[in-house]
C-alpha cells in the first residue's frame, strides 16, 4: 500500500465513506496490485528511487549522469538481473516503481535490463566468456544500450543493414555501418563519462552470404567518449522523454567470437556455418524474442503510471473548486464531466492492472517452454529446428514473435497515453506542468507508441494475420446482455472482432488457406499484388488488431474478478470492469455503428448508467485512492498535496522586489 494519505475533500462535497476492508481483502488488493512481490523488495526500491528524487528541469550537462547515479543505485537495490528474468512478476514490479518515479529512468531500465541483458541472458550459449560484461551491466557501473532501428528507412527491423563480416583468419567479426541510412539510434551519450554496453542487430554474412540478423555486444563508450570505430552524432534533444539521443555508425569495427550472441548457430573452425533453424526469418524471430519481456513488462508499467496519474487527478478534482455561474464554489469532482474522465482513468488503470497479469503469465509460461523444449533436445541430441510455421512479418517482425505480448504492448501504451492525457486536460494548466508529473508520464507512453515495436504496425499485422484465420463467416448476433453488465463490452469486442475479420477476407480474399497479401479482383480474374490488396484496407486492418487486443484485455479482467475471494473488493472490481467497458463503448460508438455490431437504439441510456456507476464508485474512492497511489517521495507531485496551491508555491523559488 502506499504511504500516501488522501486529502479531504472541499466541505461542500461530503467525504466519500466506504466500509473499512478486512485484512485479507487489503492483501489480497495489494497482491492484485502489485503482484507476489514481497514488501522488502518494494522498500528497497522506494529507498533507491527517493535518494535522488528526479529534477523537475533536467539540466543537459548532467541528466546522463544523474541517470547513471540512479541506475547504479538500482543495481544495488535489486537482485541481479538473471535472478529477476527467473520472476517476471519482480521484473515488471522494478520497472513499474522507476516508471512512476522518473519516466525517463524508466526508459534506460527497460532497454538496459529487458533489451541489452535480455539479449545476453537468452542468446549467450555460454555466459561464462560474458563474465566482466554482465557483472558492469547488472552491478550499473555500466548502462546498457539496445541498436535496432536504422534511420534513413521504416521498418528497418525488416531489412537491417549494419553488417557484421565474419573474418575466418582471425575467426572475429568486422562491424560496418554501410552508408548513413543505416546509421543507428538509441538514447546513448558521447560525452558526460557515462560508460555504455550495446547489444547491436547487424546481419551477419559469412563467406559472402547472407545469414540473418544477429545481436553483438558492443562497447560503446568509457569515460572519455566513443571507443574507437565508434562514431557518434551530437545529442538530439527530444522533449518528451528528456535523454541524451544520437545517432551511431560502426567503421570497420572488429568484435571478438564471444561477442556474437550467436544461440543456437555456431561457425566451425574451417568457416562453416550452421542454423539449426534453418531460416532468416525464423532466426529474425529467435534474435527478437527480448521482445517478450519488454512486452510483458509494459502493461504492468501503464498500469501503474495510470493509476498514479488517476490518483493524481482525483486528488485536484476533489480539492479544485470553480467559479462557474452555475454553482460557484462547487468542486470539479461533482461535474460529471469531470467523474467521467476521473473514475475513467481509475478504470482503466484496473483493466490495465489486469492485463498485467495475463502479459506475465503468458511470458512465464513462455520463458518455461523455451527451457523445457532446449532440455528435451539436449537429452536426445537433437537440433533445436523449428517445427512451427514461420510468422507473418509483413509491416514488423513484431506480431511474429508473439501474437498475444504484442498485442498487449500496443494496447497499454496507448491506453496509457490517453489515460494520462486526459487527466492532463482534466487538470487544466495545472496538468500540464512539469512538476506535476503527468506531462512526463504522458511523454513516456506516446513515445512507446513506436518504440518497443510500433504500435500501429503492430495492430496492422496483427489485423492481416486474423483476417486469414478459420473463424466464420457470419459473425455472432450482436450481444443482447443488458448494457453494463460486466461481461458486455467483451461480448461487443468479440462480435465487433469477428464481423472486422469477416469483411477483410472479403476485401482481401485472404480466407483460410489462402496466403494473406494475395487475391483476385471481384469478377475480373485478374490477380492483384500484395500492395494493390492491402493498401485500401489497412485502416480496417488497424481497428481489427486494435479491437481483438481489446477483447483479450476484456477477457483478462472476467478473469480476474472471477478469482478475487473478497466479496466486497469483487463489487468494486466489478464497477471499474463495468465503467471501462461503458466508456470505451461510447470511443468505439462510431465504427460499432458502421459495422452493425451495435444499434443506435444500444447506446440510448448509455451516460445515464456511465453516471450510476460513477455513484456506486465514489464510496470506494478512499480504498481506491489509498491502493493505487505510490510513495510521496518518489512522485513528488505538488498536484497531489493536500494543499495543491501552498505546495506548489513551496515548490518554487520566488524573487521580491524592493518596497514600492
Amino acid at each position: 500500500m502506499s504511504v500516501s494519505t488522501p486529502i479531504s475533500p472541499d466541505p461542500t462535497f461530503p467525504t466519500p465513506t466506504s466500509p473499512t476492508p478486512t485484512p485479507s481483502a487489503r492483501d489480497e488488493l495489494d497482491e492484485l496490485i502489485h503482484g507476489p512481490c514481497d514488501p522488502d523488495f518494494r522498500a528497497a526500491l522506494h529507498r533507491a528511487l527517493a535518494a535522488e528524487p528526479a529534477p523537475v528541469r533536467p539540466d543537459p550537462d548532467d541528466r546522463a549522469r544523474h541517470i547513471a547515479r540512479q541506475m547504479r543505485r538500482l543495481g544495488e537495490a535489486a537482485p541481479g538481473t538473471r535472478q529477476m528474468f527467473a520472476e517476471p512478476a519482480r521484473l515488471a514490479e522494478f520497472h513499474a516503481w522507476v516508471a512512476v518515479a522518473e519516466p525517463a529512468l524508466c526508459m534506460v531500465a527497460i532497454t538496459h535490463h529487458l533489451l541489452c541483458l535480455g539479449s545476453m541472458v537468452h542468446l549467450a550459449p555460454d555466459h561464462a566468456p560474458l563474465k566482466a560484461q554482465f557483472e558492469a551491466l547488472e552491478s550499473g557501473r555500466t548502462v546498457g544500450a539496445y541498436l535496432i532501428t536504422e534511420v534513413g528507412r521504416s521498418n528497418s527491423h525488416l531489412s537491417v543493414r549494419t553488417r557484421a563480416e565474419y573474418d575466418p583468419r582471425a575467426r572475429a567479426f568486422v562491424l560496418h555501418t554501410p552508408d548513413p541510412e543505416a546509421a543507428k539510434f538509441s538514447e546513448v551519450s558521447a560525452a558526460n563519462g557515462v560508460v555504455h554496453t550495446a547489444v547491436v542487430l547487424a546481419r551477419l554474412f559469412v563467406a559472402g552470404t547472407d545469414r540473418g540478423v544477429f545481436p553483438f555486444v558492443v562497447d560503446l563508450t568509457d569515460q572519455d567518449g566513443p571507443l574507437p570505430g565508434i562514431h557518434m552524432s551530437a545529442p538530439l534533444e527530444l522533449s518528451a522523454v528528456p535523454l541524451d539521443y544520437a545517432q551511431i555508425r560502426f567503421q570497420q569495427l572488429r568484435l571478438p567470437y564471444e561477442r556474437w550472441l550467436r544461440d543456437s548457430a555456431d561457425i566451425s573452425e574451417d568457416g562453416v556455418f550452421h542454423d539449426p533453424l534453418g531460416s532468416t526469418d525464423r532466426r529474425m524471430q529467435r534474435t527478437l524474442c527480448v521482445g517478450q519481456g519488454l512486452w510483458a513488462t509494459l502493461p504492468a508499467v501503464a498500469a501503474a503510471v495510470c493509476r498514479q496519474s488517476a490518483v493524481l487527478a482525483l486528488r485536484y478534482a476533489r480539492q479544485r473548486t470553480t467559479q462557474g455561474r452555475l454553482a460557484p464554489g462547487t468542486t470539479l469532482l461533482q461535474y460529471r464531466t469531470q467523474q467521467h474522465a476521473v473514475f475513467g482513468a481509475l478504470a482503466d488503470a484496473f483493466v490495465l492492472t489486469c492485463v498485467a497479469h495475463r502479459a506475465r503469465a503468458l511470458w512465464q509460461q513462455s520463458l518455461a517452454e523455451q527451457e523445457a523444449l532446449a532440455g528435451q533436445k539436449a537429452a536426445a541430441g537433437q537440433e533445436a529446428a523449428a517445427d512451427e510455421a514461420d510468422g507473418a512479418m509483413t509491416f514488423s517482425p513484431w506480431a511474429a514473435v508473439s501474437r498475444p505480448l504484442a498485442a498487449y504492448k500496443a494496447l497499454a501504451v496507448r491506453t496509457a497515453a490517453r489515460v494520462t492525457a486526459d487527466c492532463q486536460l482534466h487538470c487544466g494548466f495545472s496538468g500540464h506542468l512539469d512538476a506535476n508529473r503527468l506531462a512526463g508520464y504522458h511523454g513516456f507512453h506516446h513515445a512507446f507508441e513506436a518504440a518497443g515495436g510500433d504500435s500501429q504496425l503492430i495492430f496492422y499485422d496483427l489485423g492481416t494475420a486474423l483476417s486469414g484465420g478459420d473463424g466464420p463467416d457470419r459473425p455472432d448476433a450482436p450481444p443482447t446482455r443488458p448494457k453494463g453488465e460486466t461481461g458486455w463490452w467483451g461480448s461487443v469486442a468479440a462480435a465487433h472482432e469477428q464481423r472486422l475479420a469477416r469483411d477483410l477476407r472479403r476485401a482481401t480474399g485472404s480466407g483460410a488457406g489462402k496466403q494473406s497479401g494475395t487475391g483476385e479482383q471481384p469478377g475480373t480474374g485478374n490477380q492483384r499484388t500484395d500492395f494493390e490488396t492491402w493498401n485500401p484496407q489497412l485502416g480496417l486492418a488497424g481497428e481489427l488488431g486494435e479491437i481483438h487486443a481489446l477483447r483479450l484485455a476484456a477477457e483478462d479482467v472476467a478473469r480476474v474478478v472471477a478469482r478475487i475471494r473478497d466479496p466486497g473488493l469483487r463489487a468494486v472490481a466489478e464497477r471499474l470492469a463495468r465503467l471501462s467497458g461503458l466508456l470505451a463503448a461510447r470511443r468505439w460508438s462510431g465504427p460499432l455503428l458502421t459495422a452493425g455490431t451495435l444499434a443506435p437504439d444500444d447506446f440510448q441510456g448509455l451516460t445515464r448508467r456511465i453516471d450510476q456507476l460513477c455513484d456506486e464508485l465514489m464510496p470506494d474512492v478512499p480504498l481506491l485512492e489509498e491502493a493505487f497511489a505510490y510513495p510521496d517521495e518518489i512522485v513528488r507531485a505538488p498536484l497531489g498535496a493536500s494543499d495543491y496551491n501552498q505546495a506548489l508555491a513551496d515548490s518554487v523559488g520566488w524573487h521580491h522586489g524592493g518596497d514600492a
